[in-house]
């Protein structure tokens, strides 16, 4: 089962990953501000993103796009139009809830009272803005509900440009803006988050079985990276929550402390966008096969997923409480790649000269991971305390270090430890750290 919620968001505030964004002034509803520490995992998450999508393929790019587009390009997605949620409100005590959310449409969840619920009406989910010194109607803007569209109207610029050929797919991570009626469960639901976002353009004959294999791929990347398995599935929607667009999505879904929810989707979205944004601009966005001599509008794959959802799954799913000789250890089981701190170099105790020689080691290895030093507190509790946050490996320099230049590197997971040379250090590390 995975772990209680409250206890991860105890320790995600206390230990430094996330923090009630403008806490000072009583905090923002469904705004974060991302720690030290939390900072460092969510960047861990979106770089083996990277990786994985791009930098280990041979037919993906990546592109940023703007947050700030054409009002042109929601009007031709049908975001300004459809892009919205049931919204009911009780009239007893006035607060708003999703229709399609509630486990019992005639009873709200605030008050308790049954039977209060006004009619529900359709509400758009956009952030409206203005670019600009004057606010009119002629010149207002959306903030960007989905990377994905930056993607589409850029199909011809990096196809021509980066010379590739179908299938072929444009990956983007990026900031999105959702005016969330009921954002909630910490960072999962958020009204600011970022997204990991894939379009992978193919041919229409191809489509399905392109299609197949992003599922497949997709959800092996959460399984190498150590997500628990038993707490991983795929789920295809039913017809009647698909998308207008789609043929067919599946949703990675993790099964968090509330129940299952969705990590990322999987969607064949066909040609709708390509073809939608062609109608409205005018531009040719079709694709000319050369060896076929074929010219059509390419059908696309895409993977999304979120970045703050998948970094607090990641977190919930590493949380781990264990018996160590008759005492309690909390530990974050994170795979080594996504953990925030690789290395921890502790003295054993404040002495100047342990100090000094702890300085000396951690600048040695500094520039190749994120590592950090701790002086406070015994060696016990700075143990205990890399644990909790996840460091895969502390290496702890003692009085006899600075006789023979050794230090003794311990592992999170094993408490396993090893005495080896200074010198040796980095190639220890390096061959027990993956990329």
């Amino acid at each position: 089962m995975p772990a209680d919620f409250d206890t991860i968001v105890n320790l995600a505030k206390k230990r430094g990953f996330v923090f009630q964004s403008s806490e000072i002034y009583g905090g923002l509803r469904s705004a974060y501000d991302y720690g030290p520490l939390g900072v460092e995992l969510l960047r861990n998450v979106k770089d083996q993103w990277w990786r994985f999508m791009v930098q280990m393929r041979d037919d993906v790019v990546g592109i940023d796009s703007a947050i700030l587009q054409s009002p042109e390009v929601w009007f031709a997605s049908g975001h300004v139009d459809s892009f919205s949620d049931p919204l009911v409100e009780c009239k007893e005590c006035n607060a708003r809830h999703r229709l399609d959310k509630l486990a019992d449409t005639n009873t709200c969840p605030t008050c308790g009272k049954r039977g209060t619920f006004t009619e529900p009406k359709e509400f758009n989910l956009m952030f409206k803005t203005h670019m600009g010194p004057v606010e009119t109607e002629e010149n207002q803007i959306w903030l960007r509900p989905e990377t994905a569209q930056g993607i589409f109207i850029n199909f011809a610029n990096v196809q021509r440009t980066a010379r590739m050929k179908l299938p072929f797919g444009i990956a983007q991570i990026g900031k999105s803006f959702r005016n969330e009626i009921t954002p909630g469960q910490f960072v999962f639901r958020t009204r600011e988050f970022e997204q990991m976002e894939m379009e992978y353009f193919c041919h229409p004959n191809d489509a399905a079985d392109k299609f197949q294999e992003w599922i497949e791929t997709r959800q092996a990347w959460y399984l190498d990276l150590g997500m628990t398995a038993d707490n991983l599935r795929l789920r295809e929607h039913e017809a009647e929550e698909l998308a207008h667009y789609a043929a067919g999505t599946y949703d990675v879904e993790y099964l968090f402390p509330w129940g299952w929810d969705e990590l990322e989707g999987i969607a064949n979205r066909t040609d709708f966008d390509l073809k939608a944004h062609i109608e409205r601009s005018g531009e040719d966005l079709t694709y000319f096969d050369q060896e076929t001599n074929e010219r059509f509008v390419p059908f696309v794959i895409e993977p999304a997923g979120g970045a703050t959802r998948t970094t607090f799954a990641f977190l919930i799913d590493a949380y781990t409480e264990e018996e160590v000789n008759s005492e309690s250890r909390v530990v974050l089981k994170l795979d080594p790649r996504l953990s925030p701190v690789k290395v921890a170099v502790l003295p054993l105790s404040k002495k100047p000269d342990l100090v000094e020689t702890t300085k000396r080691v951690a600048d040695s290895i500094r520039g190749r991971w994120q590592i950090e030093v701790d002086i406070t507190q015994s060696i016990g509790r700075r143990y205990r305390r890399q644990d909790e946050i996840g460091t895969p490996f502390c290496v702890t320099v003692d009085f006899d270090s600075l006789d023979d230049n050794q230090v003794t590197v311990r592992d999170r997971d094993t408490m396993a430890q090893d005495r080896i040379p200074i010198e040796n250090l980095e190639t220890y590390l390096a061959d027990r750290l993956p990329r």
